[in-house]
C-alpha cells in the first residue's frame, strides 16, 4: 500500500464536520453488527440486513468491518452504510466474485440463482490485495430534506476515509443497481470507476434481470477524492 501524509484526511474531516453540522447530522461508527441489526430494526423496520453484513453468517469485528449510522437533530436515523474486508486471499476481485457472488444477493428478494450470474470486468480482474466491500448505503429524511442537497458526497467520502483509517484497503468495491448508477449516484458517492453488467440478478419468476454496476476505488483514488474541495463538490451535486 502506498503511504501518504494524512493532510488530505485532515482537510476532509474539517470540511465534512462543517457541512454535517449545517444539516444537523450526527454520525456514529461501530463494528458490532448485532447492534447494527438492532439499529436498523428501529430506524429502518422495512429493511432486511443484507447477507454480506449478517453477523450470523460472518465473523465481523473491529479488525475487518464497520458500520456508519447518521441521525438528524431529533435523533431519528436518516443514513446507514457499512464496509467489510473480503477474504480474497491471492485471488483477484473478479476471480473472487466469480465463485462467491451468490453470497452478495440484494436483501429482501428471493433470487433465482440458476439464472443469475456475475461477469468480471477488466478492473475487477486486475484488483488484488486488501479489498473492502461497501454496501447497505441508504439515506432517508423527509422529501427534499437531504436528497438533492449534495450530502451524499460527504457521506460517501466519510466512509472512504473511515475505511482508510480502520481497514487500510488497497481497493473498495460495491454493487449498484443500474437505474441508481444512471442517476449519477456513483459519482456523488465519490466513486471514480464503474463497470456495467457486473451482476445480473433474476428474482424468482421474473422475466427480466436486475442489472448492477460494480463501482470501485483504489487507495490512491480515495486519497485523490478526499483532497478535492468538498464544499465545491457539494454545491455541484445539489
Amino acid at each position: 500500500m502506498t503511504m501518504h501524509a494524512f493532510s488530505n484526511e485532515n482537510f476532509f474531516r474539517a470540511a465534512s464536520a462543517d457541512i454535517l453540522a449545517r444539516y444537523e447530522v450526527k454520525l456514529t461508527i461501530g463494528s458490532d453488527f448485532e447492534e447494527y441489526r438492532e439499529l436498523l430494526a428501529e430506524g429502518r423496520p422495512d429493511h432486511v440486513l443484507g447477507a454480506p453484513f449478517d453477523p450470523e453468517l460472518h465473523d465481523l469485528n473491529e479488525r475487518n468491518a464497520f458500520w456508519i449510522v447518521g441521525r438528524d437533530a431529533s435523533g431519528k436515523m436518516m443514513h446507514a452504510q457499512a464496509m467489510r474486508l473480503l477474504d480474497t486471499g491471492f485471488s483477484s476481485v473478479g476471480e473472487y466474485f466469480r465463485y462467491n457472488f451468490k453470497r452478495f444477493p440484494p436483501p429482501g428478494v428471493e433470487i433465482d440463482y440458476k439464472r443469475s450470474r456475475y461477469r468480471a470486468g477488466p478492473g475487477a480482474q486486475r484488483m488484488t490485495g486488501r479489498v473492502c466491500y461497501h454496501g447497505e448505503v441508504w439515506m432517508g429524511g423527509e422529501p427534499g430534506q437531504y436528497r438533492g442537497s449534495g450530502l451524499s458526497c460527504v457521506l460517501g467520502r466519510f466512509a472512504f476515509m473511515t475505511a482508510l483509517q480502520r481497514l487500510e484497503p488497497d481497493h473498495v468495491v460495491g454493487f449498484m443497481l443500474k437505474p441508481v448508477a444512471f442517476k449519477g449516484f456513483a459519482e456523488r458517492q465519490g466513486y471514480m470507476h464503474a463497470e456495467p453488467g457486473a451482476l445480473r440478478w433474476y428474482a424468482q419468476g421474473a422475466a427480466d434481470p436486475m442489472e448492477t454496476f460494480m463501482v470501485y476505488m483504489s487507495e490512491e483514488d480515495i486519497r485523490f477524492v478526499l483532497d478535492m474541495p468538498l464544499k465545491e463538490l457539494v454545491a455541484l451535486a445539489a
